[in-house]
């Protein structure tokens, strides 16, 4: 199965960024690509966090939710919406509306097959960057897995996450528990953070589970100066990067063969020998 991770420097209008993850899904679709994924918030990187608000949906109906199902009918793609801002719920005790950080995933029918709300909330201070998800973010609660039937060999399962969540390797063993052929983390990983652990905690969490990880990431200068690591990725089950791209704009295509799985798992029979 051939896939794609999109790799965008998104800006502070819907528009423009709709209009570009269009164009990158596109060429996903030119390439042969089955599965295209989007970066984390592919559709607003704001100047605050609040801006995200402006923009939010409730899940099932939006102009985000919108393109993503058009754009997988039409380019006949599935497609994984890195992430969009969808609304939690009533405000909290304190009066805050917050909302999910959710990725959703839309069969080449246009059909919304999954939905996984990030799991863990990004907090950092070195005292020149400062990040606190949970002040406008209310954190999801399970793991979430879909089944793609691939075009040329079968069907893949897949498990989803978000950025953060790349540090907290039991989520991952839990796909690994539930079979899971490939793992996504889509991602908008800071240049700090990105520089120091980006590659090596995704070729870990391909090792580890024996797994192909695809990772597409915001990757650049931002319009509201904010800079990401990009170097959206493809690692394979013995944690080779078999694609990358480091910074800007574009699409990260690999086709990915069942077989090297197998083969992983069979001469190295490590989810086998799991005792915990």
């Amino acid at each position: 199965m051939k896939v794609a991770a999109i790799q965008m420097v998104s800006a502070m209008t819907l528009q423009a960024n709709l209009d570009a993850a269009h164009s990158l899904l596109a060429q996903a679709a030119a390439a042969g690509a089955e599965l295209a994924v989007l970066p984390e918030y592919f559709c607003l990187l704001g100047k605050r966090d609040t801006d995200k608000l402006a923009i939010a949906e409730h899940f099932g109906e939006g102009r985000i939710q919108q393109f993503l199902a058009d754009a997988a009918r039409d380019l006949k793609l599935w497609i994984v919406g890195g992430t969009l801002p969808l609304w939690a719920g009533s405000a909290d005790a304190q009066g805050v509306q917050r909302v999910f950080n959710s990725s959703l995933a839309f069969s080449p029918q246009g059909a919304c097959v999954a939905r996984y709300d990030k799991m863990h909330l990004f907090r950092f201070d070195d005292g020149a960057e400062k990040y606190d998800e949970s002040r406008v973010l209310q954190p999801g609660s399970q793991p979430v897995a879909f089944d793609l039937p691939s075009r040329e060999d079968g069907l893949w399962r897949i498990g989803m996450s978000v950025c953060y969540d790349l540090r907290f390797p039991e989520l991952y063993r839990h796909y690994a528990k539930d079979d899971a052929d490939l793992l996504l983390v889509p991602s908008a990983f800071t240049f700090t953070t990105g520089q120091a652990h980006w590659e090596v905690l995704l070729r870990a969490r391909a090792i580890e589970n024996q797994a192909y990880v695809l990772a597409p990431a915001q990757g650049g200068t931002h319009d509201n100066g904010r800079q990401t690591w990009g170097h959206s990725l493809v690692a394979d089950p013995w944690g080779e990067v078999i694609s990358q791209l480091p910074q800007g704009t574009g699409v990260v295509v690999a086709a990915l063969d069942r077989a090297l799985i197998q083969a992983c798992r069979a001469r190295l029979p490590a989810l086998v020998h799991r005792i915990l």
